[in-house]
């Protein structure tokens, strides 16, 4: 093998299992740099799951079904973009990649920015802004495979464990910050006139303003400082991993994790809005200033997941991935059946068993999420893992339909066929999940460990 050299924009002689022909400096470089504009990348994934909840407050008539749509609707493109983006590490690079990613976050924020401005805007705007926002969740299937090059495999669980985790958290930080943020004039564009709530004076278009200048010092750093690894292919030459039955087993593993992990996420501060708070039927025999609001308890979910998924990674790496991919799936599966006896209250004090019961399911998923990242680069050809880390990744967004997972689906779904039967669908998948997990990769003697 060639000598390593660092020097020029595309890293020669690069080979992660071999000591000296790889750096560490450069490979939590390029963790650290990708991983920043991840969350930025969640962050405007879940724009207008932090600002829907909002827009009838200031005006803008909107029905409780066309809300869940416009929170569900960046899980579909999400899909769909992410079917794009699997195919781009070896094409494009590292490198381009994040950088070119993080200026294009800020095309949909702009645009929430002005259409949060005046209650005139049409739904059919908003879906489309919201379809926009995508791009965020989309390229989660390029950063992931595109790191998991930089790294050995004895370090691929931590590693990966800590981007989606860490990056996962810009979920938490813009559900977290909307609220504040919604409360001032943001400093530069006090110009522009509030919108008017019940409850005052609020600036709903700061959550969308706000984030713009950090993707573009997220594209400066990574254009100034990320590099290529030689591993190039073609699209042809990637969609071999399809042959690989193990591509299939691990997208239904992660169907069940990150897509129930994503798409209740998206849909908590709804949910928790009107299944207890002012908009459920509680309000009609209940003080409405009593009931709990979803906007205060959204960020938990996500948080949860992600910083569980970001610190199971070393886990990962000493025990393997199956067994807490298997425990993962038998945990949310049981916290969703217990959640279910509390989908149609009588009384506010029920809201506490809901809320533990969901934030369990968050915290499971958290494992599997990290789980399935350490099995993939384990049971598959390093080539192969990449793609199959992007498919499974845009799989879980979009074919969701099979089984209520995904931003998208869940969203429609509960507004369609209503909570309680969706939850029990849910159920019955991760039941199946477990089934296939523990006969094909976490029993002892299993035939693919990882």
């Amino acid at each position: 093998m060639s000598t390593l050299d660092t020097s020029g924009r595309v890293l020669t002689g690069w080979n992660p299992e071999e000591p000296e022909n790889w750096s560490a400096k450069i490979a939590w470089t390029t963790l650290t740099i990708s991983t920043y504009s991840m969350i930025l990348a969640f962050c405007v994934w879940f724009l207008p799951s932090a600002i829907a909840p909002k827009l009838t407050e200031i005006g803008f008539k909107l029905t409780e079904s066309q809300l869940y749509w416009l929170a569900a609707m960046p899980g579909l493109s999400c899909g769909l973009i992410r079917l794009i983006y699997m195919f781009l590490p070896p094409i494009v690079g590292t490198r381009k990649l994040v950088a070119w990613s993080s200026l294009l976050y800020a095309l949909p924020m702009l645009g929430w920015f002005f259409a949060v401005q005046s209650t005139e805007t049409s739904f059919g705007t908003l879906l489309a802004l919201a379809f926009a926002c995508g791009i965020g969740g989309g390229s989660f299937s390029g950063y992931m495979p595109s790191t998991g090059y930089f790294f050995p495999k004895r370090l691929t669980g931590t590693a990966l464990g800590i981007q989606a985790g860490v990056g996962n958290m810009g979920m938490s930080i813009i559900q977290l910050l909307s609220p504040w943020l919604m409360g001032f004039g943001l400093l530069g564009i006090t110009w522009i006139a509030p919108q008017h709530a019940g409850s005052g004076q609020v600036w709903v278009h700061n959550v969308a303003v706000f984030f713009i200048p950090w993707t573009i010092v997220a594209a400066v750093l990574a254009f100034a400082l990320l590099k290529d690894v030689p591993v190039k292919a073609n699209i042809r030459q990637q969609i071999d991993i399809f042959t690989n039955p193990d591509t299939w087993y691990m997208t239904l593993m992660y169907v069940a994790t990150f897509g129930l992990f994503s798409g209740f996420a998206a849909q908590f501060g709804l949910l928790i809005k009107n299944t207890y708070g002012p908009g459920s039927p509680l309000a009609d025999h209940f003080d409405k200033s009593l009931l709990p609001l979803g906007a205060t308890y959204a960020f938990l979910g996500p948080l949860i997941g992600s910083v569980v998924r970001m610190l199971w990674g070393p886990l990962c790496d000493r025990f393997g991935g199956a067994i807490w991919t298997f425990i993962s799936i038998v945990g949310m599966g049981a916290t969703l059946a217990v959640t279910t006896f509390y989908l149609h209250p009588t009384d506010p004090a029920q809201f506490p068993g809901f809320l533990w019961a969901m934030l369990a399911m968050f915290f499971f998923s958290g494992l599997g999420n990290a789980g399935t990242f350490k099995q993939m680069p384990m049971i598959m050809p390093k080539r192969q893992a990449g793609g199959a880390i992007g498919f499974t990744a845009a799989v879980a967004s979009l074919t969701a339909a099979v089984a209520s997972l995904g931003p998208f689906i869940v969203g429609v779904a509960i507004a369609s066929l209503g909570t309680t039967a969706w939850f029990w669908i849910s159920v019955a998948y991760c039941a199946v999940c477990a089934v296939i997990c523990w006969l094909r990769y976490a029993r002892p003697g299993a035939p693919f460990p990882g």
